[in-house]
């Protein structure tokens, strides 16, 4: 087997001496594997596998967490071994460093840095617009397999993250939700499903289901970008699908072959992301209409771990009382979207985030001008269903309003039951606020031109209270945000 050479573990009590470690580590085996692969497709061939793998960090401890009791995360279950392959220092590199820092005060402990024994798939060592098909004939592509790792999906499971991973006798805990070969794998996910890298993701991540929020935040971004005055708002940049960056006025141009260009058909779920140099701005997300979209977007943001993420989309309102315009707060889901049964069973409760809620609530506040009692006129807070059906008004009528009405549902949607159950499952703060679109158990159904006026006169301001929110949440702390609501009994140490 021809493999870069052997890093022995080592001990670190710095932070960042521990993640100069892991960068060495990774770079050496990309560069191995990547050196490898331009003599294959020169048409060299080998005598023997290629192999590289990853770092992997690892701490060990005695005794009992000795974390600060407030906290969600940075401290293990309890006494053992503990350990994680990292992939992407370069891209994590804030994240690394604070995970990093925590286990090392929490625990009075050193962490050990070395080369594990996770071989990396070939395709994860590549640059984001390399490709390797299209250049291989089948019989060279047949061969490629019996010389390189491709990716396994059989080291890429949730089960840490859904509870249900079970170590063979004398492993280490695991130590993060994600492998490094399950976050390489959605990094790709990503760029595929959004047109954008995922180094241009931020921090706080809105949903929605409709292209005028699109429009609308694609208005302000570049408006945004013209305003070169630093003091009115810290983003640095617009990224649109394609990796088309349009840097704030007065900042250096980007270079060439860093600039993108619009792509020919938009990707499945595009991105567009307002950047801050802190990776603490926004990053919207047009998911489409479906549960399964909601999932699948989520799966794949889940491994950079941002601090929050929000539903901002429209709803069926279910009461009489409610105005089309009106605001529904989510504090629980009815979850018939189906698409995580079996991942995190229906049973499962999805509890509001008080943090997130607070958020909302005083952003429509702020925005609608409205306090007190009188925020009631044009805001509910209750129960949201969400459905994989999405023709349920032809059921028979006394189905779906039994339901509703015993759930005390206020609303109906197919995507935000979903997107807060996976933030539950993978431990991102979650949060919606939908808008009333329709009332079809009162005859308000949804029609093109009454619902392309209702649009345009609601996008603007539903968008701004989303984003209000997130300047609400930014202002915390990470440690506050990341809530303990969502820990397990025996929890992973990275957030």
């Amino acid at each position: 087997m021809l493999t870069p050479p052997f890093i022995a573990p080592q001990r670190f009590d710095d932070p960042d001496a521990a993640l100069a470690q892991v960068s060495t580590i990774y770079a050496q085996s990309v560069a191995f594997l990547r050196d490898a692969l331009a003599r294959f497709l020169a048409g060299e061939d080998f005598g023997a596998r290629v192999r590289a793998f990853y770092p992997f960090v690892r701490v060990r401890t005695e005794s009992v967490a000795r974390a600060d009791s407030r906290l969600a995360y940075g401290f293990v279950a309890g006494p053992g071994t503990y350990e994680t392959t990292l992939t992407r220092p370069g891209l994590f590199t804030d994240y690394d460093r604070e995970q990093f820092r925590l286990l090392i005060d929490s625990h009075r402990v050193s962490i050990e840095v070395g080369t594990s024994r996770q071989p990396i798939a070939v395709h994860f060592a590549l640059d984001d617009d390399e490709h390797l098909e299209g250049s291989l004939d089948p019989a060279r592509r047949a061969r490629m397999r019996d010389l390189f790792d491709l990716p396994d999906l059989g080291v890429m499971d949730d089960g840490i993250a859904n509870g249900t991973y079970e170590r063979a006798p004398g492993e280490p805990r695991p130590l993060a939700l994600f492998t490094a070969p399950r976050v390489d794998y959605s990094l790709h996910r990503l760029r595929h499903y959004t047109g954008t890298r995922p180094e241009h993701f931020q921090n706080f991540v809105l949903f929605t289901n409709y292209p005028f929020y699109v429009d609308e935040f694609v208005r302000l971004g570049r408006a945004l970008m013209a305003d070169g005055d630093p003091a009115r708002h810290a983003y640095s940049a617009f990224v649109e699908p394609g990796n088309v960056i349009t840097p704030r006025a007065g900042l250096p141009p980007i270079p060439a072959d860093e600039q993108g260009a619009p792509p020919a058909r938009m990707p499945q779920m595009p991105a567009y992301h307002l950047v801050r140099e802190d990776r603490a701005g926004i990053t919207l997300v047009n998911i489409g209409v479906g549960p399964a979209n909601a999932k699948t977007i989520t799966d794949h943001i889940a491994v950079l771990r941002p601090h929050a993420w929000i539903m901002i989309g429209h709803c069926a309102g279910l009461r009489s009382t409610q105005n089309l315009g009106d605001y529904v707060l989510a504090h629980g889901y009815v979850r018939e979207d189906h698409v995580l049964d079996e991942d995190l069973p229906s049973w499962v409760p999805i509890p509001p985030l008080a943090e997130v809620q607070v958020a909302l609530e005083a952003a429509v506040a702020e925005i609608t001008q409205l306090k007190g009692y009188e925020l009631k006129r044009v805001m509910r807070t209750g129960t949201v269903a969400s459905t994989d059906n999405r023709n349920w008004e032809l059921l028979p009528q006394r189905t779906p309003i039994r339901r509703f009405s015993q759930s005390r549902a206020i609303a109906l949607d197919m995507e935000s039951a979903t997107i807060a159950a996976n933030g539950f499952r993978f431990r991102v703060p979650y949060g919606t606020l939908l808008c009333v679109s329709d009332k079809p158990l009162h005859g308000e159904i949804k029609l093109p031109g009454m619902a392309d006026r209702f649009y345009r006169e609601r996008v603007d301001q539903h968008l701004r209270i989303g984003l209000r929110a997130i300047d609400l949440l930014r202002a915390q702390r990470p440690e506050q945000l990341h809530s303990r609501k969502l820990r397990s009994f025996a929890e992973v140490a990275f957030q």
